[in-house]
């Protein structure tokens, strides 16, 4: 596999570091989550390059991307107006557009937003929402733990001890690289203002082929992401057995072959033998 073609692209006035893998097939976007980076899904750019152009990118206020300091740059339509800037930036008119936890929630407020450029749409791992008692005092506090303490020892603190070791040792290593205000303004922003999806109205009327990932040992999304299948039309369900939050990551064999399915699945012509049709498709990997 070639190197990827990194993309410094214009999002209004702040710049959001791209790179794309692979030169034919349909568009992939996908989007991290909260304190990741392009790079956590650069194992499903090289499975899947092939037979796809994926795109990848690094959230505003994360690594290579601009971490601008006025706070109201990180709303939730700034997330939104990124994606659309980056598929603009690779001339991508219609794509399949993913994420997992934070990017799973951008992903679905984009196609919401823009569903005439959404041909696919793959939630992993969604995010706690602002309905969930202690959601927003974490959130809030965390931001306010960053600031006062630092990225390490609040991370300590209010996030590691919450996955597993595997899951924890990850997420830590990606911290380490980002802006503290960047982080601070996404957590107050974006991360507490999250809605849970069964408070999205826009939901039951989303005709867009949707997956959903989750893994079995997730206790923060498993929830969401039964709503998300129950309440999407036609969205097909896999849980990974043993997979923590991080489920592209830590489960990465099943995680691809989960979104490889998918990908061939809605490439076949409407009415196709073996097309998806129907309720929500339930499967599990084992």
């Amino acid at each position: 596999m070639t190197a990827p073609q990194r993309l410094s692209v214009e999002s209004g006035a702040h710049s959001i570091y791209a790179e794309v893998w692979g030169s034919a097939g349909p568009t992939l976007i996908l989007g991290h989550g909260f304190g990741g980076s392009a790079r956590n899904f650069r194992p499903q750019a090289r499975a899947l390059a092939r037979e796809n152009r994926v795109v990848l990118f690094d959230a505003r206020g994360h690594a290579r991307s601009s971490a601008p300091r006025d706070a109201e740059a990180y709303q939730p339509e700034c997330f939104v107006a990124d994606v659309l800037a980056v598929l603009d930036r690779v001339g991508a008119a219609r794509a399949i557009v993913g994420g997992l936890s934070m990017g799973a929630g951008v992903a679905l407020r984009f196609a919401i937003s823009h569903p005439e450029r959404v041909s696919g749409l793959v939630l992993s791992a969604f995010p706690r929402a602002v309905e969930e008692p202690a959601h927003v005092p974490w959130a809030l506090g965390f931001a306010d733990a960053i600031e006062k303490h630092g990225i390490e020892s609040a991370g300590a603190e209010l996030i590691w001890r919450r996955f597993d070791d595997k899951t924890a040792d990850l997420i830590r290593r990606g911290f380490i690289e980002h802006s503290p205000h960047g982080l601070v303004n996404t957590l107050r922003e974006l991360i507490a203002v999250q809605p849970g999806p069964a408070s999205m109205p826009e939901l039951p009327g989303l005709a867009i082929p949707t997956l959903v990932v989750v893994g079995s040992l997730d206790s923060a999304s498993l929830a969401p992401c039964r709503v998300l299948a129950e309440r999407i039309p036609g969205a097909e369900w896999v849980e990974i057995a043993g997979g923590g939050h991080i489920i592209n990551l830590s489960h990465g064999a099943e995680y691809n072959g989960a979104l490889r399915g998918f990908l061939s699945r809605i490439a076949r012509p409407a009415g196709a033998a073996g097309s998806p049709s129907g309720p929500p498709d339930e499967r599990a990997v084992r």
